[in-house]
């Protein structure tokens, strides 16, 4: 999939989104050997060639891992704010990574990182209802009849008047989307945690701790969504014949 040339190098963990826009509209970046001073110019980066300062940029070997977020770091990886990071705690082995979607900074729960933007893209893409599920504490007593008009799927696990427990499944990644439902019948959102993305578990991860994933554990986890340039090609192939 085609993204805007500073997006891509935001996406490639090159540059950040605006010393990238900076870098390009200086003329300080090529693609294919070309100079290109517009940041909105498109480019698939798995096939891409480009060079920042003359330096052509290596693209990093195909991974995705599997982290649970903590509360208190954002999915970004440069806060403006000055504010702790997933990539923080990552460190080295973050490099080349983007994030699928965000988890916000109090949520935390079971976030995908991975070098294929177009893996990335196919996971997020609304059209493609990949479900999402949380666990969710909120205040006060919430009721089945409150529960009625919420367009989700929650279960009611233990309700009492000073808090309720619930798992809510989504099938969009919209933002603050749990907490919103929520707030709509009246009830503050005090704990979320995404425990399953697709068919991917969160399973005994502690906060901070990531595992890699296999391409065969992506396609099992999500039907139809191919993880390399090699497995789009196999899948062409046998549409084909």
């Amino acid at each position: 999939m085609s993204v805007p040339l500073n997006r891509a190098l935001s996406k490639l963990g090159i540059l950040s989104r605006a010393q990238a826009t900076a870098a390009i509209r200086a003329g300080r970046v090529r693609v294919d050997g070309r100079v290109i001073d517009d940041p909105a110019h498109l480019v698939v980066p798995e096939r891409a060639a480009i060079a920042v300062d003359e330096a052509p940029q290596a693209r990093a070997a195909w991974r995705t891992i599997l982290l649970h977020k903590p509360r208190g770091v954002v999915t970004t990886r440069r806060d403006p704010e000055g504010r702790r990071t997933v990539f923080d705690r990552l460190g080295d082995a973050g490099h080349g990574l983007q994030a699928v979607g965000r988890l916000d900074l109090a949520t935390s729960g079971l976030l995908l990182l991975t070098t294929d933007t177009q893996l990335a893209n196919w996971i997020t893409d609304p059209a493609n209802a990949v479900p999402r599920v949380y666990v969710v504490t909120v205040r006060g007593e919430v009721t089945p009849r409150e529960l009625a008009p919420i367009a989700a799927r929650a279960t009611l696990r233990k309700a009492s008047a000073r808090e309720s427990h619930l798992v809510v499944e989504l099938r969009s990644g919209r933002n603050r989307e749990v907490r919103r439902l929520f707030e709509g019948i009246g009830h503050e959102v005090t704990r979320l945690k995404r425990v399953r993305f697709g068919g991917l578990e969160l399973g005994a991860l502690e906060p901070g701790e990531w595992r890699d994933l296999t391409r065969a554990e992506l396609r099992a986890a999500f039907p139809g969504a191919a993880t390399s340039g090699r497995d789009r090609r196999r899948r062409s192939s046998a549409a084909a014949s």
